[in-house]
């Protein structure tokens, strides 16, 4: 039931979004919140200067670390002081890699955990920490909770919207969320372009049912180049505070390369989306 969170505090972005959203979902549910901040080196300063030498490589990449280091530092501190005031159970850890290495860190990181919450990325401002949301959803074999930077306060999950296509990853999506579902005071099925299956919205209707939780549908028909927008536009429309959807790839040899919808909601999010993949 959540009771194990990691959240993911940028240090080259805006930390404020993912911590009021951490510490307050800890705070609520008495659950222990490790953060984790990364500092980014860059390879680039080194290979110019790779003619001066090895003592003058090893000068340059080891400010460069220091650089990292503090920037990971500062970002932590924030993160630390709200978590005294919220008088929650946390650690923190912060470590200095390069791009490629931090992914695959922070993905195998987040596996320990009930669910891991990070930073929408922002295309408009390049940083190494657009790519972190990616490594986890993909990595991580469990739920992301991805917060808009746009985004101010705690999650308010009274309602609750499950984009479903009847698929494997919504599927995944809808199960990882039930702590959410079980505390909502309203869950909308949103079915965009329907097809009739076995795995209809009507059937996922019953059978959350028959765990207490009382859903209702609406059924959109849309372009298929629009689903994220409909997607959207029921969630402003419904009051609608976090949405739950499968994280899709475009192939089991391009899972990271995101699917249309899911680089949609990357890329523009309104409301915070829990993620499974």
């Amino acid at each position: 039931m959540f009771r194990n969170i990691l959240v993911h505090i940028p240090s080259e972005r805006p930390v404020r979004p993912v911590i009021d959203i951490a510490v307050a979902l800890a705070s609520a549910r008495r659950s222990h919140l490790d953060a984790v901040a990364i500092g980014y080196e860059s390879m680039g300063a080194a290979g110019m200067i790779a003619e001066g030498g090895g003592a003058a490589v090893a000068a340059v990449m080891g400010a460069e670390q220091k650089r990292a280091q503090e920037r990971a530092n500062a970002a932590i501190g924030v993160f630390e002081i709200e978590a005294k005031l919220a008088n929650i159970a946390y650690g923190i850890r912060t470590f200095t890699a390069i791009p490629a290495e931090a992914g695959q860190t922070i993905g195998a990181l987040a596996r320990l955990y009930d669910m891991t919450i990070v930073l929408q990325p922002d295309p408009a401002k390049a940083s190494y920490d657009n790519e972190i949301p990616q490594q986890v959803l993909f990595n991580s074999g469990g739920p992301m909770l991805m917060v808009p930077y746009i985004h101010k306060g705690p999650l308010d999950a009274h309602h609750v919207g499950i984009a479903w296509d009847g698929s494997r990853p919504a599927a995944r999506a809808w199960r990882d969320s039930m702590p959410f579902l079980m505390g909502a005071k309203a869950v909308t099925v949103i079915a965009v372009n329907e097809e009739a299956g076995e795995a209809s919205s009507s059937r996922l209707v019953a059978h959350l049912g028959r765990r207490g939780i009382a859903a209702r549908v609406q059924r959109l028909i849309t372009d298929r180049s629009d689903v994220q927008g409909a997607i959207l536009s029921v969630a402003a429309e419904s009051n609608i505070g976090l949405l739950v959807m499968g994280g899709y790839g475009h192939s089991r040899l391009q899972e990271r390369i995101l699917g249309g919808v899911t680089r949609s909601m990357f890329k523009c999010m309104t409301v915070p989306v829990l993620m499974s993949h």
